[in-house]
C-alpha cells in the first residue's frame, strides 16, 4: 500500500489550495478514504472523509463549507479542494485509508502554510 500526497504549500489567508493522494498497492474503489491534518505542537485532526464510490461525505466543523472532498477511482486518487484559507489551518496533511474507527495506511503528507 502506498500514499502519497502533494499539492501543499504557502498561501495567503483567503487562498484555495487543492491536494491530491495517489493511491497504490490496494483496490482504492473499495475503501473509505480520509484526509487528516497536524498541526505543530499539536495531535493528528480528521478533517474529512468519503466513501468508496464518492457517493458520502462528510467535514470537520472546522472546514465544512470551505473545504471539499472527491475521489478519481479509475485514477485511483484522492483530492481535497480547500477554499478560503485561514492560518490555523496551517498544518501537514495527510490522506489515510479508512480502517474501522481509524486508519491502517497514511501516507508522507504534505505541507500546508497559510501566511501573509
Amino acid at each position: 500500500v502506498q500514499l502519497v500526497e502533494s499539492g501543499g504549500g504557502l498561501v495567503q489567508p483567503g487562498g484555495s489550495l487543492r491536494l491530491s493522494c495517489a493511491a497504490s498497492g490496494f483496490t482504492f474503489s473499495s475503501y473509505y478514504m480520509r484526509w487528516v491534518r497536524q498541526a505543530p505542537g499539536k495531535g493528528l485532526e480528521w478533517v474529512s472523509e468519503i466513501n468508496s464510490s464518492g457517493g458520502t461525505t462528510s467535514y470537520a466543523d472546522s472546514v465544512k463549507g470551505r473545504f471539499t472532498i472527491s475521489r478519481d477511482n479509475a485514477k485511483n486518487t484522492l483530492f481535497l479542494q480547500m477554499n478560503g484559507l485561514k492560518p490555523e489551518d496551517t498544518a501537514l496533511y495527510y490522506c489515510a485509508r479508512k480502517y474501522g474507527s481509524g486508519y491502517d495506511y497514511w501516507g508522507q503528507g504534505t505541507q500546508v502554510t497559510v501566511s501573509s
